[in-house]
């Protein structure tokens, strides 16, 4: 029993795979992609006063690990529209008399807005700012101006947390399971619709009707949509009663993003399920495509935190960008022009997955 079970698992090669790839994956993920401390986070800057220090400041946040100054915003306007878009985690604006106020020693405000729909995201990053702008000064604060250092520094912080002012983790976790739950259910029960056909035996009598191979697609999926909406019906009356989420923007945005995510959830189960030769397979395949979704699109933990090789992976997933859709509708009220960059990768994502779909269903015609 024990060498046929071994000959059955040399033969099985997709399930052997799945065995030896999963724990990998999971590896990779675990101890290279995840990062509860990310770093280099997007800053946008708004500095009206040019003064030697504030010069000085601007220059330390530049050189520091957890700011990344990629945009000098010319505008309160503007700023607030990267931090609405989700281009920037922080914007910090440097008041127009900080050099003066600061040689005073009124200990001058610097506002720092955070978006904070994701709390782990924002958190180290702010905890650390009041020491790195301490730092700035230490080299500039001598003689006369030492006294300065004293009571927590030269200068204090006006942190403003937007969408998200009292970091409640539900407002960004109950979101987030609307993209986890779809593609769980979408994608595991239709990589199962094909294989169950062959292996109860009537695949046969389907390859006998003179439905093309995109008519077969289309009605293994359209029937599920219909449970995708009611999926996403009861995860927003849950989000409004049960943890009072706020709903900023326009729910009937969310339902037409929706089908577009669940037809890119259905037609990667279809691809599934036409390459599989069984159920098991279909599910260890969907499985595979699932764990990725959860870990790094952003739903567990902070997506800006991983290294770049796993951001490019997490933005091929259709979770990714679903989740920034969800979360930036229901928290920040985002429209449509907000929410098209984070779109078309999932319309892209459906259409190379239905195609291959259709292809490989093809194959089995012929």
């Amino acid at each position: 029993m024990v060498l046929k079970e071994f000959i059955q698992m040399r033969r099985d090669r997709v399930t052997f795979a799945m065995m030896i790839g999963i724990p990998l994956l999971q590896l990779t993920l675990f101890g290279f992609a995840i990062n509860s401390d990310p770093r280099h986070l997007p800053t946008a800057v708004l500095i009206a006063d040019h003064g030697t220090f504030a010069r000085t400041l601007a220059a330390e946040l530049r050189t520091s690990t957890y700011f990344e100054i990629i945009e000098d915003a010319n505008s309160e306007l503007n700023a607030h529209k990267l931090l609405q878009k989700g281009d920037v985690q922080f914007v910090i604006s440097i008041p127009i008399d900080f050099t003066r106020k600061l040689l005073r020693g009124e200990k001058p405000q610097i506002l720092v807005e955070a978006d904070a729909t994701d709390p782990a995201a924002t958190g180290p990053a702010l905890s650390t700012f009041q020491y790195i702008a301490s730092r700035a000064f230490n080299r500039d604060l001598k003689g006369s101006l030492a006294h300065l250092k004293q009571n927590l520094g030269p200068l204090s912080l006006n942190i403003h947390l937007l969408y998200n002012p009292e970091n409640i983790t539900q407002y960004n976790i109950v979101p987030g399971l609307m993209g986890v739950i779809l593609t769980m259910t979408m994608v595991i029960i239709t990589a199962l619709a094909i294989t169950r056909e062959r292996e109860r035996g009537t695949m046969e009598n389907l390859l006998a009707t003179p439905v093309r191979p995109v008519e077969v697609m289309l009605g293994k999926i359209i029937p599920y949509i219909l449970v995708g909406y009611i999926q996403v019906t009861l995860i927003l009356l849950a989000a409004h009663f049960l943890f009072h989420v706020p709903m900023v923007g326009n729910i009937f945005l969310i339902y037409c993003v929706a089908i577009i995510f669940i037809a890119a959830n259905l037609a990667m189960g279809i691809t599934f399920s036409s390459i599989a030769k069984n159920q098991l397979q279909a599910v260890q395949m969907a499985f595979f495509f699932f764990l990725p979704s959860i870990l790094i699109t952003g739903f567990m933990f902070p997506f800006r935190g991983m290294p770049l090789w796993a951001q490019y992976v997490g933005t091929c997933l259709p979770n990714t960008h679903f989740l920034r859709i969800v979360r930036g509708v229901l928290l920040k009220g985002n429209g449509l022009n907000e929410i098209l960059p984070e779109l078309w990768p999932i319309v892209l994502f459906a259409t190379v997955a239905m195609t291959v779909g259709i292809k490989r269903y093809r194959q089995t015609l012929d």
